[in-house]
């Protein structure tokens, strides 16, 4: 079985299926996430030095920081389980 990877930008990739949730990152439950699991290094910067537009939980409790767009990463997902869906 291959494993389908989701491209969270600038060459970066997560595994779909470990996927639980986008999060904006504007929130204050999100910011919180985001430093509790830095402590916990659990915190994968994939932003490559740009603004965070998204945060994407994991099963295993890793935070991935993007700088794509929330919008633009569901779309990505929506179209990597469900490519006839276009």
């Amino acid at each position: 079985m291959k494993e389908k990877l989701l491209n969270v930008g600038f060459g970066n990739a997560v595994v779909a299926e470990r996927i639980v949730a986008f999060v904006s990152p504007n929130t204050s439950p999100s910011r919180r996430m985001r430093e509790e699991a830095r402590k916990q290094n659990m915190l994968i910067d994939a932003t490559q030095g740009r603004k965070t537009r998204s945060l994407i939980i994991l099963d295993s409790n890793h935070v991935v920081l993007s700088s794509i767009q929330l919008e633009t990463i569901t779309q990505r997902f929506e179209n990597l389980l469900d490519p006839d869906s276009k």
